[in-house]
């Protein structure tokens, strides 16, 4: 359920970068090991939303896979499910090379038209 925190604190970053206007879209990166359910971010997010400048805005994510490096060989590998232990020589000094995101890659928002003068 760590879903709803995730969408309060990408509503509330929207609506800080936003300014004031309307948000029409926020996109977010989610990495694969953060174990976020993108259709229940979605569902959080339309709720966290209610009232602020980002109702009505729509969600779109991208998952980011994961990827390990083992530092002792260099084997670097994709994971499907947390198993940190180098597949090529079981060692256990790995690092995350990717899929540990939790950002709000962008929003856009809507933009007056200046007035015409005449």
């Amino acid at each position: 359920m760590h879903e709803l925190s995730v969408s309060s604190a990408v509503v509330d970053t929207a609506v800080k970068h936003a300014a004031g206007r309307q948000v029409l879209l926020v996109s977010v990166r989610l990495g694969h090991l953060r174990q976020v359910v993108p259709d229940s971010l979605v569902f959080f997010f339309d709720l966290c939303a209610r009232d602020t400048v980002c109702e009505g805005a729509r969600l779109e994510y991208e998952v980011v896979a994961a990827r390990l490096r083992c530092e002792p060989c260099e084997h670097e590998w994709g994971v499907t499910e947390p198993a940190f232990r180098c597949p090529l020589c079981d060692g256990a000094r790995v690092v995350v090379v990717c899929g540990d995101e939790l950002e709000v890659a962008s929003i856009e928002v809507h933009q007056e038209e200046p007035a015409c003068i005449v």
